[in-house]
C-alpha cells in the first residue's frame, strides 16, 4: 500500500493535514519530526510532508529531521515551518521579517506561476492563509520561486529535480480556497498516488487480519453507544462472531431512548451483547456533586467499575478490543510530540480484567473514516452520524447537581430540539447540537399562574475541526418553534436561550 510519510514539527494542524490526504484516498501517518532514517525507509513513503510548527528554524534547538530525508529520492511538500525549514537546510537563508516587511497572518491575495506542478490547473491568483514571522531571505541553489504576496516575495519555492516543494501559506486549511487542489497535485502529479485507499479495502484486509489474530480466541469490548466503540464491535462481529462478548453499561446519562437503539442496532448481529442497568448508581455516586471535573472522573471511574465487574462474571478472555482512534493517538502524543490531551483509551488497562492481548483495529482512522467504515458494515446512518457526545453524558450538560428529574426534563427538552432540527432539515446542516439544563431558575406566567422554573439554553456550532466554531444561525422560525415546544411540553421549563458564543472564547460544551 502507497503511504505518504508527515513529520511532524509541532503545528497544530498536524493531525488536518493527515485528514485532507486521506480525503484524496492517500495512507498517510503523522510521525515525530526526528523519526530515525532507518525507519523512514521501513516505512517507504512516496512522499514526505513537513508540518508547520511554532518554532524559528534559525534558532538553537529548533526541531530538525534527519538529514537523510533529503536523500531518499522522494518528493517533499514543507509547509510554512516545513518550507523554512527546506531552505534553511538546503544552503538558503530565512531570517525574522522586519516590521510588516514579509510578515503575513491571515487570508492574503497570492500569485502564483502556474508552470510550477504545485500550482498546475488553479487560478494565477487566490486566496491563502498565511501565519508566519519569519520569511525565506535567500533562495537555496536549484530551487526557484514560484508563488509571492504584496509582502513577501518567497511565499513558496520550487526544485522540480529534486521534487522539493515549499509553501508558507497552509494549504490544509479552508481558508486557502485552492488548498485541496495543491495537495491533489503533490499526490497524484508529483507523488504519482494510485489512491487506493478506501474503505471497503481496509474493511476486507482487517477482518482477515483479526480472523487470523484471533484465531478461536475470545474478544471483550465495552461498547459505550458511540460512533468509535459501535463501528468496532459491527467489524469484530464479522470477523470472529459470537467469540465477541459486549459490554454495553448503561448509566443513565444517555439521551431519550438512545439505550433501548444502541441494543437494538447490534440485536440482528452474532455477538455476545451484555446490556448492564447502572443508572440508579451512577446517579447515586453524582449526588451533590456540582463541580465539572468531578463530575467526569466519577463517571469514568464508575464505567470502569461497573465494566470490570461485569467482565469478572464473563470470565477469562484472550483479547481486550478498544476503540482508540487515530486522533486519539496524536493528541496522546507522539514520541517527544507534546500531549495535547490524554486519552482512557490509549496506553492505559484495567488490571482486574483478564486477558492476553489488546485489539485496536481503528487506531489509524480518523472519525469521518470510521463513519464511512460504518457504512460499509451495514450500521444505522442515525448511529454512525451520531454527534459527538460526552464519555460523562448528559452529567455535563446538567449544569451543577445532577439529579434524576433533571435529567428527565433535559432528555425531553433535547429530543424536542433534535426533532424540530431534523424537520426543518438542519441537521446536517450543523456540526453538533444539543439542548442543555441551566442552573438557573427564573419566574415566569403560564396559564392565569406564577412559575418558577428552570432555563434551558440550546446550543449548535459548526465547525470543520472543533478547535474553534461558529455558533449557528439558525432560523427564527425555527428557535420560535423549538421554545414553544420546550415550553408548553417539558414540565419544569419556562425560558429557552440560545447561545450565541463562539469558541473562543467559549467552549462547545458548558463543562
Amino acid at each position: 500500500m502507497e503511504k505518504i510519510l508527515i513529520l511532524d514539527f509541532g503545528g497544530q494542524y498536524n493531525q488536518l493535514i493527515a485528514r485532507r490526504v486521506r480525503e484524496h484516498h492517500v495512507y498517510c501517518e503523522v510521525h515525530p519530526h526526528d523519526m530515525p532514517l532507518a525507519e523512514i525507509r521501513r516505512f517507504d513513503p512516496i512522499g514526505v510532508i513537513f508540518t508547520g510548527g511554532p518554532h524559528s528554524v534559525y534558532l538553537p534547538g529548533a526541531p530538525l529531521p534527519d538529514p537523510g530525508v533529503f536523500s531518499l529520492g522522494v518528493p517533499i511538500l514543507g509547509i510554512c515551518y516545513g518550507c523554512q525549514l527546506l531552505a534553511q537546510e538546503l544552503g538558503g537563508l530565512v531570517t525574522a521579517a522586519q516590521e510588516d516587511a514579509a510578515r503575513e497572518y491571515g487570508k492574503t491575495l497570492t500569485v502564483f506561476d502556474p508552470a510550477c506542478p504545485l500550482f498546475r490547473g488553479m487560478p494565477e491568483r487566490s486566496v491563502t492563509w498565511m501565519s508566519h514571522g519569519d520569511f525565506i531571505a535567500r533562495v537555496p541553489e536549484g530551487f526557484r520561486l514560484a508563488a509571492h504576496s504584496a509582502a513577501c516575495p518567497t511565499v513558496a519555492i520550487c526544485d522540480e529535480k529534486r521534487r522539493f516543494y515549499g509553501v508558507q501559506f497552509h494549504p490544509e486549511v479552508n481558508h486557502t480556497q485552492y488548498g485541496r487542489e495543491l495537495l491533489h497535485n503533490f499526490l497524484y502529479e508529483i507523488c504519482r498516488a494510485k489512491g487506493d485507499w478506501t474503505m471497503a479495502d481496509f474493511k476486507r484486509r482487517t477482518i482477515a487480519s483479526l480472523r487470523e489474530r484471533v484465531g478461536d480466541g475470545r474478544v471483550l469490548l465495552a461498547l459505550s453507544g458511540g460512533v468509535d466503540s459501535s463501528v468496532l464491535a459491527a467489524l469484530l462481529s464479522e470477523a470472529v462472531g459470537r467469540q465477541l462478548v459486549c459490554v454495553f453499561v448503561d448509566h443513565g446519562l444517555l439521551r431519550k431512548n438512545e439505550g433501548d437503539e444502541v441494543e437494538a442496532a447490534f440485536s440482528g448481529r452474532a455477538l455476545d451483547f451484555h446490556r448492564v442497568d447502572a443508572a440508579g448508581r451512577f446517579l447515586s455516586r453524582l449526588g451533590g456533586v456540582t463541580d465539572p471535573e468531578e463530575k467526569r472522573r466519577i463517571v469514568g471511574g464508575e464505567f470502569i467499575r461497573v465494566f470490570e465487574e461485569e467482565a469478572k462474571k464473563i470470565g477469562a478472555v484472550d483479547f481486550l478490543a478498544q476503540g482508540t482512534i487515530y486522533p486519539d493517538v496524536i493528541e496522546s502524543g507522539l514520541g517527544q510530540a507534546a500531549v495535547i490531551k490524554s486519552h482512557h483509551n490509549v496506553g492505559g488497562l484495567p488490571d482486574s480484567v483478564s486477558f492476553r492481548e489488546i485489539l485496536e483495529p481503528l487506531r489509524m482512522l480518523f472519525k469521518d473514516e470510521v463513519r464511512q467504515l460504518g457504512r460499509e458494515l451495514g450500521l444505522p446512518e442515525a448511529l454512525i452520524s451520531r454527534q459527538p457526545f460526552p464519555g460523562p453524558g448528559l452529567s455535563i450538560r446538567v449544569i451543577g447537581e445532577v439529579t434524576a428529574e433533571k435529567l428527565a426534563i433535559l432528555r425531553e427538552a433535547d429530543a424536542i430540539f433534535r426533532e424540530e432540527m431534523a424537520s426543518a432539515g438542519m441537521a446536517q446542516q450543523s456540526s453538533q447540537y444539543f439542548a442543555a439544563l441551566t442552573n438557573m431558575r427564573s419566574v415566569g406566567v403560564m396559564g392565569d399562574g406564577r412559575s418558577y422554573d428552570w432555563a434551558v439554553a440550546l446550543r449548535s456550532v459548526q465547525t470543520s475541526d472543533f478547535m474553534t466554531a461558529e455558533w449557528s444561525r439558525l432560523p427564527y422560525e425555527l428557535l420560535d418553534r423549538v421554545s414553544v415546544r420546550i415550553v408548553n411540553e417539558v414540565r419544569g421549563v419556562n425560558r429557552v436561550f440560545y447561545d450565541v458564543t463562539s469558541k473562543p472564547p467559549a467552549t462547545v460544551e458548558y463543562e
